[in-house]
């Protein structure tokens, strides 16, 4: 990595009929940004034309082979294709899905390289991008796959941050992925991530169940009895501070997510509904143990308003800031475990 740039970002494209290219267009417009951290965009040079034309923006672009290449105070991108890229905003075809692929594959080229460590993904249509190359539900598995890794998906404000035992997963099938161990790898992984990222030394972890009510004493699911509770204890005697499992509407309704320095969900929309419902457009999505530092915005391609510069770039504003801070408290922590003497 050039080690005369220590903030390089990558930035993946998303698809490119949905709002993602107008989302960085919009940030980067913004010169402070630029002096915090240095982009490089992995798309073309014609496609951010195209939005910088819709969007009446004049940023200068300067086209790399690779993020080691980057400039400074320079929106960079780094060419995905030479061929012939039509935009259709709001309107997903197979081309946007294999551009937002192909964008996807390069930045993972460039970290394996060594030439990033933070990276920013644009939405992505989870439908549209599927191929026989990108065979994945969404970015999470895609890393974990390409890495090695087990991973955790993250949903964070300054007030909460909302982690998932299962994530893009069917709720028929949700059930049959949770057991004793995936509770208990899940939440290793998130108090660890707590610790080195975000530099909270004895974490506490709320556990939300899996049936109404965490099952009632076994008169609505057995999970809780059978699964949630001796993974708990278990837990608890390796020195981890994990309580639960809490019936999830009334942890958030009764706003008792203060009282944790994380949450750990057991499906999708039981973390993320409540989090978005009580801060949509100014969360962050962040995904736990990867061997950099991952972040995007905590909403979807909007393709009902691509294209008609209307998208708020709240959301993709503090994905930077969330992969900054978070890579400095990683690189302060790591720094003081190898120099423990």
């Amino acid at each position: 990595m050039n080690k005369k740039i220590p903030d390089v970002i990558g930035i993946t494209a998303g698809d490119l009929n949905g709002i993602g290219i107008e989302l960085i267009l919009k940030v980067f417009s913004d010169k402070r940004i630029l002096e915090i951290c240095t982009p490089v965009v992995y798309a073309t040079s014609r496609v951010l034309s195209y939005y910088k034309k819709i969007l009446k923006l004049d940023i200068p672009v300067f086209g790399i082979q690779n993020a080691s290449k980057a400039s400074k105070g320079k929106l960079n991108v780094v060419q995905i294709t030479k061929g012939e890229t039509k935009v259709t905003p709001g309107i997903p075809d197979k081309q946007s899905g294999e551009f937002a692929a192909m964008s996807l594959q390069a930045a993972v080229s460039d970290i394996k390289n060594g030439y990033l460590d933070k990276l920013i993904t644009a939405p992505i249509d989870k439908h549209n991008i599927q191929s026989s190359q990108f065979n994945f539900p969404g970015h999470t598995e895609y890393f974990a796959h390409e890495f090695g890794t087990e991973t955790l998906m993250i949903l964070m404000n300054e007030e909460m941050k909302v982690a998932m035992l299962t994530g893009h997963v069917p709720l028929a099938q949700t059930s049959s992925y949770i057991n004793v161990d995936l509770i208990k790898n899940k939440a290793r992984i998130l108090q660890q991530t707590l610790i080195r990222d975000f530099g909270i030394s004895k974490p506490k972890i709320a556990l939300l169940g899996l049936n109404p009510h965490s099952g009632d004493n076994g008169l609505l699911g057995n999970e809780e009895v059978e699964i949630y509770r001796p993974a708990v204890q278990s837990l608890q005697d390796e020195g981890i501070l994990i309580f639960g499992p809490y019936a999830a509407d009334g942890f958030f309704g009764k706003a008792s997510y203060k009282n944790y320095d994380a949450v750990l969900a057991s499906y999708h929309d039981q973390g993320l509904a409540p989090f978005k419902a009580l801060s949509f457009g100014t969360g962050v999505n962040f995904t736990s143990g990867l061997p950099f530092v991952r972040t995007s915005p905590d909403h979807g391609t909007a393709f009902d308003i691509a294209g008609k510069n209307i998208a708020d770039p709240s959301s993709f504003r503090e994905a930077i800031f969330a992969v900054l801070q978070i890579s400095r408290a990683r690189k302060e922590y790591d720094d003081l475990v190898a120099n423990k003497l």
